[in-house]
């Protein structure tokens, strides 16, 4: 008789030897739960149910789970560059992520020391960095190649978050920013909608991909995708994309049927230049976001938009640090992890006749 049974990730680890050490990944699969609320169980965190907790614990217990251990007493840079460390309304996602890194090290007891980027020079990055105490670095937001060299160049472990190298000589961890707004497109199109523009804020690396992302549905589908249908702010601001959205439409003399934006600031700007056009969201246009930020939920209408799991990039960026440190990692990867569409109340079915 056919064997059906799969092994859960501890089965896994206990079979091969006990080779790959057991993550909070696999104690969240088990438990059916998310990274983030495993993380503020083991380190005592409120929010989580009594009951939660136990069974958490309980599992934590049964597969010898021992966090502190590889990397006690380590001190970790979290190196900062100046765009996540702006104010809190313009970089939500960078404060998410950090809430995830602060939560993952407090439960593997380990001290993060933040160092904000400016461009004033590296040096006192790499004064830092040689401490001898020093066992890694996390460079949250960085897209400066003469910092990506610094990191390089000294030879100590380290993960980019919400970055990448584009050289493949430093690990990344970020969300799959390009099949995020394939995603979000191609819901668009399901909907009925054929003409959909696209609102961002270029610059990132990360923001390329989404609108790439854009682009590629499109192209699938074959619909227009011009430089025409982009509408580009200099900021993340809601009050820009507002501006920018009614510019946009009365210069063009022209409608679309959806708008789907680089992130949830920039969508809620778009809704509300939308009413002040007297256009109905979404009677008349559709609009999408992306991050599923908190503000989203309550908008109005409530925001549509694609969820990025913001604090488990962090989570997992600390368990691959922690990994490269004790040399169960040696060759750099790139980890993306999948977002997922929130259905509210900003998109509605589009019929041309």
């Amino acid at each position: 008789m056919e064997n059906n049974h799969k092994k859960n990730p501890v089965d896994a680890e206990k079979s091969d030897g006990g080779s790959r050490r057991v993550r909070l990944e696999d104690i969240a699969l088990r438990c059916g739960t998310s990274l983030s609320t495993v993380s503020r169980a083991l380190s005592g965190e409120k929010g989580v149910s009594q009951a939660l907790r136990a069974q958490i614990l309980e599992v934590a217990r049964a597969v010898r789970y021992s966090p502190a251990v590889e990397m006690g007493g380590s001190r970790i840079v979290l190196a900062v560059s100046q765009v996540a460390m702006l104010d809190y309304h313009r970089y939500q996602f960078s404060w998410y992520v950090l809430q995830g890194l602060k939560e993952r090290a407090k439960v593997l007891g380990l001290d993060l020391v933040t160092h904000p980027l400016s461009d004033k020079g590296t040096q006192a990055l790499t004064d830092l960095l040689n401490q001898d105490d020093i066992g890694g670095m996390l460079a949250l937001t960085v897209d400066d190649p003469a910092i990506l060299d610094v990191v390089v160049n000294l030879k100590k472990p380290a993960v980019l978050v919400n970055s990448e190298d584009p050289l493949m000589r430093l690990s990344s961890v970020m969300p799959c920013n390009r099949s995020a707004t394939r995603m979000a497109a191609d819901y668009l199109v399901s909907h009925g909608h054929r003409d959909i523009l696209f609102l961002t804020h270029p610059g990132r690396r990360t923001i390329e991909q989404r609108h790439e992302g854009w682009q590629e549905s499109m192209r699938y589908f074959q619909l227009p995708c011009a430089e025409q249908q982009v509408i580009s702010v200099t900021d993340w601001l809601p009050e820009l994309a507002e501006q920018a959205v009614v510019a946009w439409f009365r210069e063009k003399k022209r409608t679309c049927t959806a708008i789907l934006c680089a992130n949830d600031s920039l969508a809620l700007g778009a809704i509300n230049g939308l009413q002040r056009l007297g256009l109905d969201v979404p009677g008349d246009i559709s609009v999408v976001g992306m991050n599923d930020l908190p503000q989203a939920e309550f908008a109005s209408p409530p925001l549509t938009t694609v969820h990025l799991p913001v604090q488990e990039i962090g989570v997992i960026a600390l368990e691959l640090l922690q990994d490269i440190i004790v040399g169960n990692v040696t060759i750099p990867r790139r980890i993306e992890l999948a977002c997922a569409m929130v259905e509210r109340q900003s998109v509605a079915a589009f019929n041309a006749s």
